[in-house]
C-alpha cells in the first residue's frame, strides 16, 4: 500500500531478460539494505518486490503480465524511475490510497504550461473513463495527483513545481507513455451500484 507521494528516484543501470519477464537494476540513494529484501516498492506506480541490494544498486523482478500492464515494456538504460516505499502503520497519508496495480498505460498528447506549472493531457480507453470524476486521485507514473477536467478521450492534471521538481513527470515529452492506476474507492463505487441495479 502507498501514497502517491514522491521523495526518491532510481536510474535504469541494467535490463536483464530472461524467458519469463526482466531484471530491472536501479541506482537510487533511497535507504535499503538486505534486511528489507522481499519488501514492496512503488517503481512508477508498479508494486515490485525487491530482490537485491548491492551498496546503491537496487534489483527488481517484473513478470511478463507486469511488463504488458505497464510502461515497463519500453524501458531503457538512463530512464528515472519514481520510487515509494510502502506505508507503515501510523504512517501520514498525504496522497491517496494505492495498490500499485496498474489498470493501463496512458500516452500523453499535450503539455501546456502554466507559469511554473504544468497541465498535462492523457488519452484514456473508453473502457475506463467512466471511473474517471473531476477533482478526484490518480495515480500518474506513482505520483498522486487531481483531475482537472474529464474531457472526451482524455483528461488533465496540473503539475506543481514541487511535483515537477521531485518526480520524472518533469521529463515527460508529448507522446510519452505513463502507467496509470484509478482510484480504487471510484472502482468499488462503480461496481457496487452497478450490482445494485
Amino acid at each position: 500500500m502507498f501514497n502517491g507521494i514522491i521523495f526518491n528516484q532510481g536510474k535504469i543501470v541494467k535490463i536483464s531478460k530472461t524467458a519469463n519477464g526482466i531484471n530491472l537494476f536501479l541506482k537510487s540513494k533511497i535507504k535499503l539494505s538486505k534486511k528489507n529484501l522481499g519488501i514492496s516498492v512503488s517503481c512508477d506506480g508498479v508494486c515490485l518486490t525487491l530482490i537485491s541490494v548491492k551498496k546503491d544498486i537496487i534489483e527488481f523482478y517484473l513478470s511478463n503480465e507486469t511488463i504488458n500492464r505497464s510502461k515497463f515494456s519500453k524501458s531503457k538504460i538512463g530512464d528515472k524511475i519514481n520510487l515509494e516505499l510502502p506505508l507503515q502503520f501510523k504512517q501520514r497519508i498525504s496522497g491517496h490510497i494505492c495498490q500499485g496495480h496498474v489498470d493501463t498505460i496512458s500516452r500523453l498528447s499535450s503539455i501546456n504550461k502554466h507559469g511554473k506549472s504544468q497541465v498535462l493531457e492523457f488519452e484514456i480507453k473508453t473502457t475506463l473513463k467512466k471511473y474517471l470524476i473531476e477533482k478526484a486521485s490518480i495515480l500518474i507514473n506513482g505520483v498522486s495527483l487531481t483531475i482537472s477536467k474529464v474531457l472526451k478521450n482524455s483528461f488533465q492534471i496540473w503539475v506543481i513545481p514541487h511535483t515537477l521538481k521531485l518526480t520524472n513527470l518533469s521529463m515527460l515529452k508529448k507522446n510519452d507513455i505513463v502507467n496509470v492506476e484509478i482510484d480504487i474507492l471510484s472502482k468499488y463505487v462503480k461496481k457496487f451500484i452497478n450490482e445494485k441495479k
